[in-house]
């Protein structure tokens, strides 16, 4: 493949970007995606963007700069001026590379009123933005997609409180007998809230003690139900943690390559395994619910929460000049995939784009004719002045551009 890459900084920026080594990543995704010797801990997500947290950096002048930096330079030439007018001088989308050997924290994410106002109230309570008990880091929704990679296990959304109540059949646990009086509840809304508020109420004193028979119950029937394994999985993971039982509240599902799930506010997810592609809302609010060590709020997160029965929320790509392109109902992002095999795809080129190699080797192309090739692993910011971008070669490819108005 030809190489005639123009100088660093006229439209593209290799990206070195930051891994986050939380304990439920994968010792060797990450590593064997980047061309590196795994060394044994664990490599969550790798962060493309310019997130505070963990902001990408280029080479700029022979030297490191941050994204973040970068992109205050010039808003208008690197965003484009309808995206900074829209979202500030900011990248409003955040790209990972997650890779989950565990379970994730059950968890849910504010609408933009609530990340805004939660945020002020926060910052005028004088709590640290790092602080282990803030909920609100940052003022900004997070709605996100994800597309699996691989098989991915996740829990997501409410099902019908008919389906938990027959999987409580006949369990005599102090704790189960109560969730069905819960569930029983002909209004939908009120039956899970009140189950999952139950969950998250229970006395310290008794948590443990309840949880434990429930789970020791459970554990003696064969139930043959899609949460059988799930249950006593994650207790023994997490013990006392009623994230265990909650999840019996929710959809449990397997993702094949290629598919995807667009998780607005509200939605209670955890997911539990594989590797996937994220794109979201530049923000890191979580709200967790259970299945980990963090902070739990429980009264902020029951505020939260979509107590709604709601199909499964598929993500569905269209056809677009040779990728599939994914424009969920978020105006910060969209996400487009070319590949796997040999390509020849345009990306739009009327904002910023991330884009990350998967596999293979391509050329990108942009507008002005110059072009660079990029190898697995490799990724760069493409700044909104390139124009349309064309991607050629042999290969699997992931970009985010911003959404739609």
């Amino acid at each position: 493949m030809r190489r005639h890459e123009r100088e660093s900084g006229e439209w593209m920026h290799r990206l070195t970007n930051q891994v986050r080594p939380y304990a439920w990543g994968a010792r060797e995704a990450i590593p064997r995606l980047l061309g590196v010797e795994p060394d044994g801990t664990p490599q969550a997500e790798l962060w493309l963007g310019a997130h505070h947290g963990a902001p990408s950096t280029v080479q700029i002048d022979g030297g490191p700069r941050a994204l973040p930096g970068l992109i205050a330079t010039d808003p208008d030439r690197m965003l484009g001026h309808r995206t900074a007018e829209r979202f500030g001088a900011r990248l409003p989308y955040l790209l990972k590379y997650l890779a989950a050997e565990a379970p994730l924290s059950l968890q849910v994410h504010p609408d933009a009123e609530r990340a805004r106002s939660g945020y002020q109230a926060e910052e005028r309570a004088g709590i640290p933005v790092d602080a282990p008990h803030r909920n609100y880091r940052d003022p900004h929704h997070k709605p996100e997609l994800l597309l699996a990679l691989e098989p991915f296990d996740a829990l997501c959304g409410f099902r019908e409180p008919a389906a938990t109540l027959a999987d409580l059949g006949g369990l005599t646990s102090e704790l189960a007998v109560r969730l069905r009086g819960d569930l029983s509840n002909p209004d939908t809304h009120a039956a899970l809230r009140a189950a999952l508020t139950r969950l998250l109420s229970l006395p310290d004193s008794d948590r443990r003690r309840m949880i434990d028979a429930f789970v020791g119950e459970w554990a003696e029937r064969d139930r043959g139900c899609d949460h059988a394994e799930i249950v006593t999985d994650l207790a023994a993971r997490y013990p006392g943690d009623p994230g265990a039982v909650a999840c019996l509240l929710l959809n449990r599902l397997t993702l094949w390559p290629g598919q995807a799930l667009f998780l607005p506010a509200g939605n209670l997810h955890a997911y539990l395994q594989g590797t996937a592609i994220e794109v979201m809302a530049s923000s890191d609010n979580v709200l967790r619910a259970g299945l980990t060590g963090k902070h739990v709020d429980a009264p902020e997160l029951l505020d939260v929460v979509d107590f709604s029965v709601l199909p499964i929320p598929y993500a569905r790509p269209t056809l677009v000049d040779g990728r599939r392109e994914f424009r969920p109902p978020a105006p910060e992002f969209a996400l487009h995939e070319i590949g796997p095999g040999q390509i020849a795809a345009h990306l739009p080129g009327d904002g910023p784009t991330v884009l990350l190699v998967l596999h293979g080797e391509v050329e990108l192309v942009a507008e002005v004719g110059e072009g660079t090739d990029l190898r697995r692993g490799e990724s760069v910011f493409v700044q909104a002045d390139s124009g349309p971008i064309k991607v050629e070669g042999h290969g699997h490819v992931i970009a985010a551009t911003v959404g739609a108005n």
